[in-house]
């Protein structure tokens, strides 16, 4: 069973499984779903602040804050008991493409020549890690919600903004993969 679970699920498994989310949301009484909205309950709890946007009933969502927990919890075990040993397989073709960036060490899931510490210090690691960072939060919250609420629940939902939100997620991700980190790389 551990050998299973350490290997790359199939999309007709995994697939199945995402899509009964929707499902199993509706039957349990909830209709949203999504990652990003758990900052919003955690300030909401934790700010006594009169400040209009966290007053509400948190206490409602706090399954969201379960849920995110369990991913944290996941994510700990399978990196403690399921992570796999070998450096990560990258296309050659890929491989190559790096290399020219100066990327070239594949021992763990991001490259750690730009995703560490001293990084910070340079304007390829600023511009990736913090910039980056606070583009993705900014994004989520203007466009109310993150890839899985309205990729997974939105569109099952059949709700126009998420469709619209997913659409310009692809867009922003291909143009972004293909255009602006081949830049930034080269800095």
């Amino acid at each position: 069973m551990i050998d299973w679970l350490k290997q790359p699920w199939p999309w007709y498994v995994a697939g199945p499984l995402i899509g009964l989310t929707v499902p199993t949301l509706l039957l349990i009484g909830n209709k949203r779903f999504g990652i990003s909205s758990s900052l919003r309950h955690i300030c909401a709890a934790c700010l006594p602040a009169k400040i209009p946007y966290f007053q509400y009933d948190w206490k409602k969502e706090i399954w969201n804050l379960f849920f995110v927990f369990g991913i944290f919890l996941g994510g700990i075990i399978a990196v403690q008991c399921l992570a796999n040993p070998l450096p990560v397989a990258v296309n050659p073709a890929l491989a190559a493409e790096l290399k020219t960036y100066g990327i070239s060490n594949y021992d763990a899931l991001i490259p750690i020549e730009i995703f560490n510490w001293p990084a910070l210090l340079h304007p390829k690691g600023l511009i990736l890690m913090v910039v980056g960072g606070f583009l993705v939060g900014f994004g989520t919250r203007y466009a109310g919600g993150c890839t899985s609420g309205h990729a997974i629940t939105g569109l099952s939902n059949l709700q126009w903004t998420s469709l619209v939100a997913t659409i310009c997620f692809m867009v922003g991700g291909f143009i972004m993969a293909n255009l602006i980190l081949p830049l930034i790389l080269s800095l």
